[in-house]
């Protein structure tokens, strides 16, 4: 269906790409991708390899690769401060907002760098996007990740 020109732009867009390819493939770019291709995975073998080896539980070794995180503390965001949290601090369960690409080897990690502390157990959750209705307007609330992380009995964590 060619309303307004829309299936005729699109096609021609295919037939430049089409035309680009065929001219790079000429002059020879197919051998510049295949070297690209193998640095890329030696990179990716040497970063796996200089990956450290974390202990998050006594019996269980674990290791985080570095790619995701410069710093083990770049998982965590901030600790996420509201009553309900408040409330869950004092049995041990402390809060936080963590990045989208966390997961809960980093997160525990991070816990541990920060704030000298070996977390049990973490949990982590997303919270979805939520449409409100404010003064007239139609918008959105953010949806957030966020990790409860559980300490043994006796530690804390002070947020101040």
């Amino acid at each position: 269906m060619a309303i307004f020109g829309f299936k005729k732009r699109k096609d021609d867009k295919l037939q430049q790409s089409a035309v680009q390819t065929k001219a790079a493939a000429a002059k020879g770019a197919k051998k510049h991708v295949v070297v690209a291709k193998k640095q890329e995975s030696e990179k990716h073998e040497k970063i796996v390899a200089a990956a450290p080896v974390l202990i998050t539980k006594p019996s269980k070794v674990v290791a985080v690769p570095l790619e995701s995180f410069s710093n083990v503390s770049e998982a965590i965001i901030r600790p996420r401060v509201t009553e309900k949290s408040g409330i869950l601090s004092q049995s041990g369960r402390y809060t936080f907002e963590v990045t989208r690409n966390a997961n809960k080897q980093s997160i525990a990690n991070a816990v541990n760098a920060l704030y000298k502390v070996r977390p049990i157990k973490v949990a982590v959750l997303n919270t979805p996007v939520k449409n409100v209705f404010v003064k007239g307007r139609h918008g959105k609330v953010s949806g957030i990740r966020k990790a409860i992380v559980t300490l043994k009995k006796g530690e804390k964590i002070d947020f101040v």
